[in-house]
Order: C-alpha cells, then structure tokens, then sequence
C-alpha cells in the first residue's frame, strides 16, 4: 500500500487540476464566429434589384476595366460580382442596425446630406481643373475621392429593418440616377442570424472597398460631420498607410448628457473603465464610442482576426491595433442621448466584464493571436484637446 501524499503535493495537483478545468473552460466558452452564408455574401442592387455579391477585404478589388474574373468560394463570378468589387473607393461607412426600423431614417439622412454635399464639393473643385486629356478626364471621373459607399448589416432583427433600409437605398438612388452619379451607394447586408454588433461590424468592414472605413451607431447620437475631426487626427498620425482615429465622449463626462445619468449606470460605466485601464488599454479613455475610423490597411490588419462579436468587440479592436503597431488616436466627438438603446444595464455589463477578462486571457496566454510586427511610432497616443 502506498503512503498517501504529502498536503503540499496534494495541493499542488489540485491546483493543476483547477488550471487545466479553467483553460478547458476558457477555450470552450471563447467565441468562434460563424462564417458567412451565401445569402450573406450578397446584396440587393438598390437601383437594378439584381443580387450582386460583397467584395472581399483580404482580396483587393479589382481595377475597373481588368477583365479579372476572380473566384470567391471556387465560384466564378459574373459581371455583376465583379463590378461589385470594382473599383476601389474613398470611404466606407458601415451601419450595424439590429431592430432600427424607427432610428435608422434619422441617421441615414443626416449622413447622405454631409456625403453628397463633400461629393458636390470634390466633383466641382475637380471639373474646375479642366483636365487637358480624355485620358486625365476619365481619371478624374474614376477618382476614390469622389466615391462613397454605405453598408447597413441588419444583425438578424427580425423586423423590417432590412426592409426600411432598401427602401431608403431605392430612395438615395433614385434621388441621383447611378448612370449620372455612380459613386454613391447604400448596400444591405442581411445576416440570417444575430451575432452581436461587434459581428456585424466586422461582417461590414470585411466587405467594404474603401480606402477609409468608418463605422457609426446607427442611432445617430454622434454628429456625423465629425468625420472630419477623425480624418484630421488620422492623416497625422498613421504611420505606412496604417492607422485608426477613435471617437471619444471622455470630454462629456462633467455634462449634462453624462450627470443626469443614474447613479447606478454611471457608477457600472466607471467600473468598467477601471477594468479596461487595469488589463491593459491605459491611453484611450472612451474605448465603447460607435464612431471609428480606419485605413484600409488598418482594417485589413485587425478584422480578419477578431473573435468577440459582442459589445465588447471594440477592446479587441484596441488589443489587436497595438500588438501589430498600428497607431491609434483618440478624438473627442459631439454627442448627444438617444431614446431606443438596446443594451441591458446589468446584464450587458457583466457580460462585457466577463469578455473583457476572456479577451485578455485568450491573447495573454497565446490562444489568440496575430502576426506580429514592430510597433509604429506614435501607437496609441491619447486624445488631442
């Protein structure tokens, strides 16, 4: 008979055991977002009605006129897919909408009214040039900086959501024929089922042609001029094309918007700032702000690697900008309270405490990760005043 162990190795098995059971757990609970559907590859043409598919990020779209008839999922596609990929443009703004039949109109609206009037604003200053050539002319008529797309991802409301929001495509286009004025669009991407607004965004932007990406509430509480600020900001601190400008309401905090809040809402949103600073986001303040700005190359860096598809989804944004050296900075927005907001106070704060740890485990202990690189410089500076 064996003499049992000593105290001191039975604790030590026992503390191995309850590592094993919480990396076990940790592993099983960690989110592994689906992959797309084939309906969920595909958009509804608001000014033909002809199904087309979204472009892919990871694969550059191609130069108008390349006769380049890539293959998405070992399918060829038609022309119609490969228009859809062509050519690349200036801005994408990505709307995540779940159960925004009512808000969404008001956002929409003020965003077409900013869009259209820059787009008026380039395309007169550009035929003012008078280029000299046919060959300059359709350059100018091709430019990114005349061009801009909105992607909608109605996150499997259930409502008509998807239905308002190809109304208000027909309506954008009808307003200005596509043969006279092609380089604005709204596209809807209908997810079959939720996946969180984390999910939807990163389905958004993966599918998006832009040399910026911008994604925006859908509730309209940012004022969306403010778009400038964040291209201003951008522009002087990216570094190799890479770069990403974050919306920031950290100045609101003493305002009226912020005070008249519950006492209890206010107390969850400081505990939860505490939590992001200690695990490790200590240089931006407002980490939650739906108001964010991204390089091409950017993008192409963080959202092929995200996994939260969540609330909380804008951590790992921050997480994985940093350990691949993109810079970041923090930009304060205007922004105002809007009635209709989906999140549950206590359960969405627990959960997102809860990914908050989960995020920094998996990434900590190398179960997530991405390619690495050197930092660049000026990675994560603060916001400016």
């Amino acid at each position: 008979m064996h003499p049992p162990l000593p105290l001191p190795a039975l604790a030590a098995l026992a503390a191995a055991a309850a590592l094993l059971l919480a990396l076990a757990a940790l592993v099983l609970l960690s989110p592994r977002p689906r992959a797309p559907t084939a309906a969920e590859r595909r958009f509804t043409d608001a000014a033909s009605g002809a199904r087309r598919r979204f472009p892919a990020l990871a694969a550059a779209p191609t130069p108008a006129g390349s006769g380049d008839d890539a293959k998405a999922d070992g399918d060829a596609r038609d022309a119609a897919d490969a228009a859809a990929d062509a050519p690349r443009i200036a801005l994408s703004v990505v709307v995540p909408a779940f159960r925004e039949e009512a808000r969404l109109p008001a956002m929409l609206a003020e965003a077409v009214e900013y869009l259209d009037r820059r787009l008026d604003a380039t395309t007169t200053t550009v035929a003012a040039a008078k280029p000299r050539t046919r060959a300059a002319a359709a350059a100018a008529a091709t430019s990114p900086q005349f061009a801009y797309e909105i992607i909608i991802v109605d996150d499997g409301s259930g409502d008509r959501t998807s239905e308002v929001a190809l109304a208000l495509a027909r309506q954008h286009a009808a307003r200005r024929p596509a043969a006279q004025y092609p380089r604005r669009e709204i596209r809807i991407m209908t997810l079959e089922r939720n996946r969180g607004k984390g999910g939807a965004v990163t389905q958004g932007i993966l599918a998006s042609r832009g040399d910026l990406m911008l994604f925006v509430d859908a509730d309209g509480a940012s004022k969306f001029a403010d778009i400038d600020k964040l291209e201003a900001e951008l522009r002087s601190i990216k570094r190799g094309g890479r770069g990403i400008a974050v919306g920031s309401r950290a100045h609101m905090v003493n305002t009226e918007a912020v005070v008249k809040r519950s006492f209890i809402r206010n107390f969850l949103m400081r505990c939860f700032h505490l939590a992001v600073y200690i695990l490790g986001i200590k240089t931006i303040k407002d980490t939650q702000c739906g108001f964010k700005l991204f390089t091409r190359d950017a993008a192409a860096d963080v959202f092929p690697n995200m996994h939260v598809e969540g609330w909380i989804f804008d951590i790992e944004i921050l997480v994985i900008a940093y350990s691949v050296g993109i810079p970041v900075v923090e930009v304060p927005i205007s922004w105002h309270e809007v009635d209709g907001s989906k999140v549950s106070l206590l359960r969405d704060s627990i959960q997102m405490l809860v990914q908050l740890l989960m995020i920094r485990l998996n990434y900590l202990l190398g179960l997530w990760s991405v390619p690495s690189q050197k930092p660049a410089r000026g990675a994560g500076r603060a916001a400016r005043k």
